[in-house]
């Protein structure tokens, strides 16, 4: 009988370094061929572009699929299982399925997807990979405040509960079967004995965790878990299953996202300080694309989380590929001023 198919799961908060790991395990492969569906949050699909100037042997472009009509644990049904279906129709199957979520998804009824009929008897979840923003952790990003609680419960009475953000971060870590604490450098000794503390007390499991740096973890650490996790969901409930066991569906009307189209970037380095600004003036919490540097023949792809604002040159614009700057900005829902975002981001090209 020939074995399942194994799919990872790799699940994180944004900005944590999902797409980074990919892109570090499609270019250390040792062989095998993996296929990837990434899932966006937001209309234009970054990861997957990046992902696919990769230049990997072992993943081509059309081993790539992405789900960009919402979260990708709310459109099982509708994207997720006919991607899969679709996937084990092909002549060439995998040798691995690599599955990355959006930063707002949780992992749990995408787990649970996989004891759907036809797709449970051919491919089964190798395992769940969280990664975990180690320097925001350190930073408090997702710690209690008090203070800050008690005055949002004086302004409005419905926000009497746990941060969303606190509990789809949980969410996360109680899925995973390995976390990595990523940016494990920007971090000393201490702080980052404090994150391996925070990161253990929020979840009552105790999955694997290792450290890791500029998303460089090994595909024999990666693949090969051999966990079944499908078997095993009912031990990962999320924050939503256990406060709605009457199977209420959850939504992301705490998140918002919107496209900025810019023309060309003036001077990279000046617009990358203004990023940091302008993130810092908003409180955007998530901010990726691409930007057409004037006088450059590639493509900047712009990563940017917090205060930090990453960026390098991925490949050549394409001969007839329309050149400009696109970037996703994501936040709280009614946190978010689009137009005057949109303003600042257009004065920070020029």
């Amino acid at each position: 009988m020939q074995s399942k198919i194994p799919a990872t799961v790799i699940t994180g908060f944004l900005g944590a370094g999902k797409t980074t790991i990919i892109r570090n395990l499609l270019m250390n492969a040792q062989g095998r061929r993996i296929a990837l569906i990434i899932n966006e949050f937001g209309d234009l699909g970054v990861d997957g572009d990046v992902l696919k100037g990769c230049g990997a042997e072992t993943c081509s472009e059309d081993d790539i699929v992405e789900l960009t009509n919402g979260c990708i644990c709310c459109t099982v049904a509708d994207d997720f299982i006919p991607t899969m279906e679709k996937l084990l129709e092909r002549d060439r199957l995998p040798d691995h399925i690599v599955i990355e979520t959006s930063g707002l998804a949780l992992p749990q009824p995408l787990v649970n997807a996989f004891n759907w009929p036809g797709i449970k008897e051919r491919v089964t979840v190798d395992g769940v990979v969280t990664v975990v923003d180690s320097a925001a952790v350190a930073a408090g990003r997702f710690a209690d405040d008090e203070d800050r609680v008690d005055a949002l419960r004086a302004a409005d009475e419905s926000l009497d509960h746990e941060s969303p953000l606190e509990e789809l971060f949980e969410d996360q870590l109680t899925a995973a079967d390995l976390i990595i604490l990523n940016k494990s450098d920007l971090v000393d000794a201490a702080g980052l004995s404090a994150v391996r503390n925070d990161v253990a007390a929020r979840t009552s499991r105790k999955p694997q965790m290792i450290e890791a740096s500029g998303g460089e973890v090994s595909a024999a650490v990666l693949l090969g878990l051999g966990v079944g996790t499908e078997s095993d969901i009912a031990n990962r409930r999320s924050h939503h299953e256990i406060e709605h066991e009457n199977g209420e569906e959850h939504d992301h009307d705490d998140f918002e996202s919107f496209v900025v189209d810019l023309g060309g970037v003036a001077a990279p380095d000046r617009f990358s300080k203004a990023l940091r600004d302008i993130i810092a003036t908003h409180d955007i919490l998530r901010l990726k694309g691409f930007a057409d540097v004037a006088g450059k023949p590639m493509r900047l792809v712009v990563q940017a989380v917090g205060s930090r604002v990453d960026s390098y040159f991925d490949r050549a614009w394409k001969p007839g590929e329309e050149r400009g700057t696109r970037l996703v900005v994501i936040g709280l829902h009614d946190g978010l001023d689009e137009a005057a975002i949109t303003a600042a981001l257009q004065d920070a090209a020029r």
